[in-house]
């Protein structure tokens, strides 16, 4: 394999990864500030219970994000340098930003919360981990600003000495809507990705019939967040796609196999296409559907790839232009269709809260086994999302041929790739095994030290709570 289709693998297994535990920590903190709020207000020992045990588990995934997250930003300088060249201008203000105003206040109020139990003012203490969660999703804007900018870029112009983007507006940065409409969609599914996690693991402990009193109210809770998340999820996900028409019209194209102009466009329920991934050989399409979804109105065009690629040619020079459509193609319809069952699993739950039967669920086997359905869409929205892109790592402007690191080897990057999917591998075996074993627990666990149990620090519980 070539450097490029290397480097692309390994950064593409490096953010998968580290996308595992985003979501998770972008929700869960949410929860957590609202379960220490009712504790804060009734002072009842069910909440506290409650607040700690998903506290705890929102740590342990917290502490393999920043352990994933840090390689990120070190492959910008080792495997795309000529990319952060051209924008690093513009790219590292998002992610300064990100790092001094939200990630270290993250860090310092988490640690104040985790060890201020009994040890500040009950103000201070509750108030630390709304700044938890309010912080954690400021940190989520800044990249996805910066994510934003690669996918419609603004505020920019062209150094006539070196060739390399420079920022002129940074109201038009912060602005930008695509990065608002990411954003927005990014968060409510990091909502539903907490919410089943929640409820997942509530019903695992409703269904043996341990610690009721924590897990029917947390089960209650996550299942009114979830249907009110996974409803914003679609809504915002249908926005998105009328904002991707316009700014990015291949990247439609590609997501819904069509490959001619259509107007009205009609919707693939299945398109199966050849082993280019670039051609249809057989498909199930709606009618007039796409063309619904994109504009809210029976007529609409919608260019096909053919046209496009074309136009692009003549626009940008000869080159393929068409992203392997076989990624963008599946990763939004596993997103999709992923995104339709949870919403109908929220439905069930927020009608078993409703009439009381939280406790006798018919179907409360299927939320464990739930679990993984937002980590399933959430990878698959990202793959659509950064492959449809492809060729481009900044769109229209830079190729991601073009971004690489000149000296590299693909012996150098085979070395790293492998060692980096070990390491990968070892922490999420590592989260899973932790994760698996506090909740199968229960609040119990919470009650022999809140650090402690996590090997993260030396010394007897005791030591842990007093430092």
């Amino acid at each position: 394999m070539d450097i490029v289709t290397l480097s692309r693998l390994q950064f593409a297994m490096t953010i998968s990864y580290h996308f595992l535990f985003v979501p998770l920590t972008l929700g869960l903190g949410w929860i957590v500030a609202l379960m220490h709020s009712l504790y804060f207000r009734t002072g009842e020992e069910k909440w506290k219970r409650m607040t700690k045990f998903w506290g705890k588990l929102l740590l342990i995934n917290f502490a393999m994000g920043v352990a994933t997250g840090i390689v990120q930003e070190f492959q910008f300088g080792m495997n795309w340098s000529e990319y952060a060249r051209f924008v690093g201008d513009i790219f590292g203000a998002p992610l300064a930003i990100e790092a001094l105003a939200a990630f270290f206040l993250e860090s310092i109020f988490l640690g104040l919360w985790i060890f201020g139990w009994e040890q500040v003012d009950k103000r201070l203490h509750l108030a630390s981990i709304w700044i938890v969660a309010f912080s954690s999703n400021l940190s989520a804007l800044w990249i996805l600003i910066a994510n934003g900018f690669m996918q419609h870029p603004v505020g920019y112009a062209i150094n006539s000495n070196t060739g390399n983007l420079q920022l002129v507006d940074f109201f038009a940065l912060v602005t930008n809507v695509k990065a608002w409409l990411m954003f927005q969609h990014t968060i409510f599914a990091g909502l539903v990705t907490a919410s089943f996690f929640v409820m997942g693991i509530s019903a695992y402990h409703l269904i043996r019939k341990q610690h009721i009193d924590v897990f029917k109210n947390s089960f209650q809770i996550a299942a009114v967040v979830g249907l009110i998340a996974s409803s914003m999820v679609i809504l915002s996900g249908h926005q998105q796609g009328i904002e991707v028409l316009q700014s990015q019209p291949m990247k439609m194209a590609s997501i819904e196999a069509v490959w001619v102009t259509e107007d009205p466009a009609s919707f693939s329920l299945l398109t199966i296409g050849d082993l280019t991934g670039k051609r249809e050989v057989w498909s199930i399409r709606i009618p007039y559907l796409l063309s619904i979804i994109a504009y809210n109105q029976l007529t609409g065009e919608v260019r096909g790839v053919d046209d496009l690629q074309v136009e692009y040619e003549d626009k940008f020079g000869p080159g393929d232009y068409i992203p392997l459509m076989v990624f963008t193609y599946w990763g939004f319809r596993v997103m999709f269709y992923s995104a339709l069952i949870l919403f109908a699993l929220s439905l069930y739950a927020v009608y078993a809260v409703y009439k009381g039967r939280v406790e006798n669920m018919r179907f409360a086997k299927l939320f464990p086994y739930a679990i993984a359905l937002p980590y399933i869409a959430n990878t698959g929205g990202w793959v659509m999302t950064e492959m449809g892109r492809q060729p481009w790592i900044v769109q229209d402007l830079l190729k991601t041929e073009d971004a690489v690191s000149p000296n590299l080897t693909p012996e150098m990057i085979l070395f790293t790739l492998i060692g980096f999917f070990l390491l990968y591998v070892a922490l999420i075996v590592a989260d899973i095994y932790l994760l698996g074993r506090f909740a199968k627990e229960g609040p119990d666990a919470t009650e022999r030290g809140f650090i402690g149990e996590l090997g993260l620090l030396g010394g007897q519980d005791q030591d842990v709570q007093h430092v």
